[in-house]
Parts: structure tokens; sequence; C-alpha cells
């Protein structure tokens, strides 16, 4: 890392690292407690109020210990000299008040932590969901969906256990050990002192297994979002493993990634396995020297029975949480590192940014300009070298050109999913990074090859762009360019399922209701990239039907491989290499000896033995 500063580690970076330089882990664990920080300010006097729940709490349970000193010691001889057992009853008494504090308390606490903790569970998932919407097409290029999926699945269930079991714990916890080691040494300052004597061993039997679980349990996280992606990716694109026998080498991919899960789990419980023992060790160890010790101490007289009993209670409660604090490191450990994935993916930023000052636009017309711009994918790998380009409010434009000439390039350009390296593209003389995303998304719509369609009806989808549009108008739309009438043939007609992705409708059926949804939305502006490359013959003409009313009286730009497509234009721009190396109407293009009059005869040849098709 260069200058080992941080700045090469930020959002995601760190994402596929087990181990970090320790500058680096010290940030990202800052930004963590940030994130954190940030989630619970909402909720600082309810938190303080469980502190002191807590308090009373453990108050309650140390308590007990000293009570039953207070019975052996106080209590028990009065009774054997015949005085009656009022002392004695008086503490019993005490030691069950104690013990109903400490179960309301308790109940309190857990009715409080576990609404706070879903709240804050609903913030985080409010959040990560947002900001995965706002995050650039650049980000998810390179961001699978499987790990999408991980961040809010896996590691949202990772801070839940956390805040449900984990945050009760640790604070249980430390102010058992405190609360108790105050009390050993007040009960007795030597004896006190032989029973924190390994205290030292411990602290730094703990810190080590802190180290080792905080790598582990970043290897675990990452390898559980690989399990995820892999599965996620070949349940997505089921069809194709199928059609290609692919589910062996899956399954072999799979079984890998799961092993190493597997692996990575077995590290963490090994880590376990010693540090659990190894505290209960010491522990008893501990207990067996109080005894030796503070039996010898009573047999000189210097110390009573009774605080010899309550010594031996109080170490039990001291490295009782000693011996759990392995299980909340598992806790701590696994909720760290999910919360370190999502607040790296909270600070990423989107590549293509909001305005400071978002320039309004109350009735767009569409007229586009394309000044000087370039623009890359990668860096020093132009796509669009220089690019000049004016299209007039209410024309349409066929793009043609071979495969990585620019053409997808400039629509998403146009759409601004990206942002040029240099130049401007205006919409109405506004530069497209100062309008606000509002109503550039309300002037601009894309309509791709893919067509996708979302789980619902085919009335949701084609409101997609406008919810609140009537079911009227939604028919309008659909019936403007042609949809209507295969939707009214539908078992439920606009209320029937689409299925996933759209399934249960054929792929020119679901180009219609793309367009529906376009016709729908009105934008000034509509974007077709390859609208009708997936479609056979028969299903073209219906969607160049469709297309021809929805292109009218709006800016059009038709990205396309098939020349059929590019009938409907009133003008076409032949791209090659990043720029524009013919442009003017379909006819005179055709007529001349250029680029785009070899590709209409390229095509006039390829469907010259096409059998004909009716109408």
């Amino acid at each position: 890392m260069s200058g080992d500063d941080g700045r090469n580690w930020r959002g995601v970076a760190t994402e596929e690292r087990d181990e970090l330089p320790e500058r680096v882990s010290f940030l990202l664990r800052t930004r963590s407690r940030r994130l954190l920080i940030e989630l619970l300010r909402p909720y600082r006097r309810e938190i303080a109020l469980l502190v002191a729940v807590i308090v009373i709490s453990n108050a309650a349970s140390l308590a007990i210990p000293f009570l039953i000193k207070v019975g052996i010691d106080s209590g028990i001889p009065p009774m054997s000299s015949g005085r009656g057992p009022a002392i004695l009853v008086t503490v019993v008494v005490a030691i069950l008040a104690a013990a109903a504090i400490q179960a309301g308390t308790r109940r309190v606490f857990l009715t409080m932590a576990g609404r706070i903790g879903q709240d804050v569970l609903l913030e985080l998932r409010r959040r990560v969901f947002g900001h995965f919407q706002r995050l650039s097409l650049s980000f998810h290029d390179g961001y699978t969906s499987g790990r999408v999926v991980s961040r809010l699945t896996s590691d949202i269930e990772a801070i839940s256990e956390m805040l449900q079991s984990g945050f009760d714990g640790l604070v249980t916890a430390v102010l058992t050990l405190t609360g108790t080691a105050v009390l050993l040494l007040v009960l007795d300052v030597k004896l006190g002192l032989v029973a924190l004597l390994p205290l030292p061993i411990l602290l730094l039997f703990t810190g080590w297994f802190r180290r080792r679980s905080s790598i582990a349990y970043r290897r675990t996280r990452e390898t559980v979002a690989l399990v995820i992606v892999h599965f996620v990716e070949s349940m997505t694109g089921i069809r194709a493993v199928q059609a290609f026998r692919r589910e062996p080498r899956n399954q072999e991919i799979f079984s890998r990634l799961n092993a190493d899960y597997r692996d990575a789990n077995v590290r963490s419980m090994h880590l376990i396995a010693i540090f659990m023992p190894g505290v209960k060790l010491i522990g008893n160890v501990t207990i067996a020297a109080v005894l030796l010790y503070g039996g010898w101490l009573a047999v000189g007289g210097d110390v009573t029975v009774g605080v010899l009993a309550a010594f031996l209670l109080y170490l039990r409660q001291f490295y009782e949480p000693m011996q759990e604090i392995s299980q909340f490191y598992n806790t701590f450990q696994s909720a760290g590192a999910a919360l370190e994935k999502l607040s790296g993916v909270l600070e990423e930023r989107p590549a293509v940014a909001e305005p400071r000052v978002p320039v309004p636009l109350e009735r767009p017309r569409g007229h586009l300009r394309f000044e000087a711009v370039r623009f890359s994918y990668l860096d020093g790998t132009p796509v669009l070298s220089r690019l000049d380009l004016t299209i007039p409010a209410g024309q349409s434009v066929a793009v043609v050109g071979t495969t990585g000439a620019g053409k997808t390039t400039m629509a998403k350009l146009i759409a601004r999913f990206y942002d040029p390296v240099a130049g401007r593209v205006l919409l109405d003389g506004v530069d497209l990074r100062e309008l606000d995303e509002e109503s550039l998304r309300a002037a601009v719509v894309l309509v791709t090859q893919e067509n996708f369609l979302f789980t619902g009806s085919v009335a949701d989808n084609i409101r997609f762009g406008r919810p609140a549009s009537t079911l009227a108008e939604v028919v309008e739309a659909a019936r403007s360019i042609g949809a209507h009438d295969f939707i009214s043939a539908l078992p439920q007609g606009y209320d029937t399922p689409v299925g996933k992705h759209g399934g249960r409708l054929s792929a020119g059926q679901r180009q219609l209701v793309a367009f529906a949804r376009a016709f729908l939305a009105d934008p000034a502006v509509l974007i077709l990239d390859e609208a009708t490359s997936s479609l056979d013959v028969p299903g073209e003409r219906l969607v160049q039907q469709a297309m021809r009313t929805i292109l009218a009286d709006r800016t059009a730009v038709i990205i396309a491989h098939r020349l059929s497509t590019v009938e409907i234009a009133g003008r076409v721009l032949v791209m090659d290499g990043g720029g524009i190396v013919e442009d003017g109407p379909p006819e005179r293009l055709i007529a001349g000896a250029g680029r785009f009059a070899g590709l209409h005869r390229a095509w006039l040849d390829s469907i010259s033995d096409l059998p004909s098709v009716p109408d």
C-alpha cells in the first residue's frame, strides 16, 4: 500500500484479503465502529437506561455471595448458641430479593435490547439496500450479485446475533469481572491478590485469541460470501448451466468453495478449542490455589469460613464469563467482520455523483448534444475517442456499427449510467451532470434487449416507471403499442403473474411489455439498445409496429445490429472505433458506396434465402 495511509483500502477494496497491515486493520475497525456508533446514536437514552439496568442486575448478582458470607459468619453462630434464626432468615430473604431483582432487570433488559436491536437492523438494511441502488453501474459491473446477497443476509444476521446476545454478554462480563475483582480485594487483600495473580496471563492469552480470531473470522465471512456468490450465479443462470451440461463442473467448484468455508470454520473452532479449555484450566487452578491458601488462613483464624466460601463463589463468577468469552468473541469477531464489509459498501461513492446544485428540467424537449466526449471503461483503453454529435428534439436516429464500436456506450452516457472522461453530454442545453436525478430519469428511458421483468403481474411491470398509474392508463399504453390483445388473452389478463424474470411470457411478449412500460413513462428521449436482437422474424415485425407508435413525437436513439430496425429511423449514424464515420438519411447512405451501403447489401443477401413470413 503506497504510503500505508489507507487510501488504497477504501470501500470494498479489502474484501478479498485475509490478512492486512496493522494500520489498515486499525482504519477498518475505526470505520466499522463509526458506523455502529451512527446506528446507535438515536438510542442514546435507551442505551444509558440499559446500562443502568445491567448495573442493577449485576449488583444483585454480586450481592448473593456476600450475603452467603454474612449468613455463614453472622447467621449460623447465633443459632448454635440458641438465639434463634432471625439473622439467617433475614439474609435468606435478602438473597431471594436479590434473585428477584436480577430476574426482573434481566427481563427488562432483554425486552428493550431486542427492540433496539431490531430497529438498528431495520435502519442498517434500509441504508445498505438504498446505497446499493444508488451506486453506479461501474460498481455493480465488478461486484457480483452473490456478494450483494451475502451483505444483506449473512452479514446482517451476524450483526443481529451480536445485538441480541453479544452486547448483553460483553457488558455483563465487564461489570462482573470488575465488580468481582474489587469485592475480592475488599473481603481480604492477601487472598484477593492470590486470586488475581493469574490475571496478567489471562489478559495475554485473551489478546492472542483476539488477534488470531480476527483473521479467522474475516476469512470465514469471505468464504461464505464466495459460496453464496457461486450459488446465486448458478441458480440465476440455470438454463445455461443445464444447456451446456455444466452441472458437474459447477458442483466441483461449489464443493471446493464449500470445503474452504468448512476449513475456515474449523480454524475458528480450533482457536476456540484452545482458548476455552485454557481459560477453564487457569480458573480451576486459581480456585484450587485459593482453597489451599484460604483453608490455611482459616485454620489460623486469619479469615472466616464465610469469607472463604464467598471467595470461592466469587471466583466461580469471575471465571465463568471468561470461560464464555470465546463465545462472545465468536459473535463479536463474526459481527465485526460483517460490519467491516458493510461499512466498506457504505463508504463506496457513486461514480456518477449527484450535482451539488441540481438543475430541474421542467419541460424536456429532447435536444441532445455530445461535445468532444471521451470515454473509457479501463484506463488507457478509449471507447469513445472524441465524439461530437447533435440530435435535434423529436428526431429518430439509428446507430449501427460493429461490436465494440461504442454504440451502447453512447446510449449509457445519454442515460447517465456513466459520466464521460472528458467533454459534455447535454440535454436541452444542460449538462447531464448538472441535472437532478428525478428530472433526468423522467426525461430519458433506456429499453434494452434484456427487457427485464420483475416478479408481479403484467400491470405491475407496465406501471413500473409510473407506480401511481391507473389500470385504465396501463391498458391504454398496452393498446397503443399493440400489446392489449395478447395480454387480454392471458389467464388473468393484466393481473397475470409474469413469473421469474418474465419467464411465463415469450421474448416478443416481454419486449412489448417493456415498450408499454416506456410508453406509459412518456419520456422525452427514448433509447432502444438492441431491443429486437433476441426476437425471431414474426416477433420482430410485431415489435416494429409497436416501435413506430412509441417513437412518435419524441427523440429516439435506436442501437441496432438488424438493419430492419433501422428502417423506422430518419437518420443513421455509422460508428467505428469510438467515432462516427457516416451520418445521414438511410436512403442517401444506401445509395452511396460507404459502410452502411455495404451493411445494407449484406443484410439483403442474408434474408434473400429466408422463407416469407405472413404478416
